[in-house]
């Protein structure tokens, strides 16, 4: 007996120890973001570049280089920007080659949190690796190796509705396997009946109800990309058959868009070359403005309901949500020789990410329910045991208090230096090569030199509604 009590004693403390440190989200391991988010890119840079060496063989492996390759990026530094999206893509192909997570390995997540498992990225990440590789090729002067990256984007765009039939198949049954345990049958029965809980209910709703408020595009598209393969396959045309994809992209924008008149305006463009008619000299901004939304955690008290669940010291259970950002300049006024026009939405992030997030959030709730009513009855179990003394009661309730909030985190890991919206504008190229681009509001402003007679794109970075902006030039025809 007395052999048993040391030994309780010496697991509780060892738990207590270890829960004090406590399990960090995504967010709390995390010092790059908040440099990004207050536009100190070089910190924001160096500091990603860090956690992506640090972390290269870890579950949250890909996440960095995600984060690394779009900040090198902004910074200027292409070489390691690539080399930060290669690897992203290696991790993606042996994620995918290996079909994801097993199912044993989802159903284990369960007991802990989902954020022990490898992060796979979302299909818009995977879009948008092969996007700004396109981009990043462009800016290099290597528009031939833009092109697979383009032909890559298009399939991974469609690709997203197959993989999220079979992401639904593969959580829903491992969810259904840890529901089949015999050991979890109170877990179960308690979780089922906390979900037609209206108080618990009216709790989640009220975290999740801005996300009615954001545009669905269909099929899980992202519209930028689908802009970008149009204005290249248009402007690096190597045959009607090019131009033909052209025209589909443009036309899919437009769908999607609604009248965005210079989406309007590539249309009319993209025919006309069709019919043989010389391509004119625009010059095209494309403007990256603001932060993506973000995943923070909230906690909620679950209601337990099997028999004695009053002795289960901890009962709360962490949600993920989605946050968006509302520091971004929300325009650029664009100029040249008496020509003014001002940027115009083509993609907002908020949707992309929004809809991806919306789609997963039922199995997310059900996973942490089942995940938090099991950790209880668990909890409960080691708390009767222990009930025979009353020291060694005690130390184990603080254990396993401590424990279950240890492991009970959400999954805050997503992709945080995406833009919060893709927008564009063109205008005739002058034949002055200045172009002057400025933020009504900020005091922003910048000038841009252009290729005379030449199709032109600039690229504009701003991070938050007063940081600098970024500008870069790429002649495209």
């Amino acid at each position: 007996m007395t052999q048993f009590k040391g030994l309780i004693i010496a697991v509780a403390l060892a738990l207590i120890g270890l829960g004090g440190a406590g399990c960090q989200t995504y967010n709390q391991q995390n010092a790059g973001t908040p440099l990004w988010k207050q536009g100190r890119l070089a910190d924001a840079a160096k500091e990603f570049a860090r956690k992506a060496a640090k972390e290269q063989s870890g579950k949250d492996a890909l996440i960095w280089q995600l984060e690394d390759g779009a900040a090198q990026r902004a910074f200027g530094d292409l070489k390691q920007s690539m080399a930060a999206l290669e690897k992203a893509d290696e991790l993606i192909a042996k994620y995918e080659e290996k079909a994801k997570v097993s199912i044993s390995s989802e159903t284990g997540a369960i007991f802990s949190n989902q954020a022990n498992l490898p992060y796979e990225g979302y299909d818009y990440d995977k879009v948008m690796v092969s996007t700004y590789k396109a981009l990043n090729y462009l800016q290099l002067g290597e528009p031939d190796k833009a092109r697979p990256e383009m032909f890559k984007a298009y399939q991974r765009q469609q690709d997203a509705v197959e993989n999220n039939r079979k992401r639904i198949e593969k959580e829903s049954e491992s969810i259904q396997k840890a529901k089949a345990d015999a050991n979890n049958a109170k877990a179960q029965a308690s979780s089922e009946r906390a979900m037609q809980d209206p108080n618990f209910n009216g709790a989640l709703n009220s975290h999740y109800s801005q996300l009615d408020t954001l545009k669905a595009y269909a099929d899980f598209v992202n519209p930028f990309p689908v802009y970008l393969d149009g204005l290249y396959f248009l402007n690096y045309s190597t045959g009607p058959s090019d131009l033909e994809r052209a025209l589909k992209s443009f036309e899919r924008v437009a769908a999607m868009v609604g009248d965005n008149k210079f989406v309007l305006a590539d249309l009319e463009t993209v025919n006309k070359a069709l019919r043989g008619e010389p391509i004119p000299s625009v010059t095209y901004v494309i403007f990256e403005t603001g932060c993506a939304p973000w995943r923070d955690q909230i906690r909620i008290d679950l209601p337990l309901f099997f028999i004695g669940s009053g002795n289960v010291p901890y009962v709360g259970a962490a949600f993920p949500t989605l946050e968006l950002d509302g520091n971004y300049l929300s325009s650029l006024v664009v100029s040249a020789e008496g020509a003014t026009e001002s940027t115009s939405l083509v993609s907002s992030m908020d949707s992309v990410i929004g809809r991806s997030f919306k789609n997963e959030l039922p199995t997310i709730i059900t996973k942490t329910i089942l995940s938090t009513t099991i950790k209880a009855t668990a909890a409960y179990g080691v708390n009767q045991a222990a009930d025979h003394d009353e020291i060694v009661g005690i130390l184990t309730k603080i254990a396993t208090g401590i424990a279950q909030a240890a492991v009970n985190i959400s999954d805050t890991r997503t992709w945080t230096t995406l833009p919060k919206e893709f927008q564009i504008c063109r205008i005739p190229t002058p034949a002055s090569q200045i172009v002057d681009v400025s933020a009504p509001g900020s005091g922003q402003r910048i000038q841009v030199k252009v290729e005379p007679n030449s199709v032109n794109l600039i690229y504009v970075k701003s991070i938050n509604a007063m940081s600098p902006l970024i500008a870069s030039q790429i002649k495209l025809k």
